[in-house]
Formats: C-alpha cells, sequence, structure tokens
C-alpha cells in the first residue's frame, strides 16, 4: 500500500483548519500555510490541478468583464 504525500498533505490541512482560529499561534498559523503551498505545488502538475487553475480562471475571468 502507498500514500499518496498530497492526500496526505490533504487530510492534515483538514485536520488543522477544523480547530478554533482563537486557540493558534503565529506559528501555528505560518506551519498551516506552509503546509498548504506544499500541497498546491504537488497539486499544479495534476490533471485536478489543471481543473482547478481552469476554472479560477474563468471565474477572474467574469469577474473582470463583470466590473467593466
Amino acid at each position: 500500500m502507498t500514500i499518496n504525500v498530497a492526500v496526505l498533505l490533504a487530510a492534515v490541512v483538514a485536520w488543522r483548519l477544523r480547530r478554533r482560529t482563537e486557540a493558534r499561534s503565529r506559528f501555528d498559523e505560518r506551519l498551516t500555510v506552509v503546509i498548504v503551498l506544499a500541497l498546491g505545488v504537488l497539486i499544479a502538475p495534476t490533471p485536478a490541478g489543471q481543473g482547478i487553475l481552469n476554472i479560477l480562471g474563468q471565474l477572474a475571468s467574469g469577474v473582470t468583464q463583470a466590473s467593466r
């Protein structure tokens, strides 16, 4: 059985984000940001990451056109 690192990081992010905001220190917040960035780097080259990028690009384009 192999463990996909992206799935493991996604589980860690979900677990960390469930905690109450008031209980977090600055170090804890920075660690969460680093983990999320690492997850993004792992997901970006995959087909799912490309789909997310495409959806976000279309959303940004729609918002830009709506503001004109």
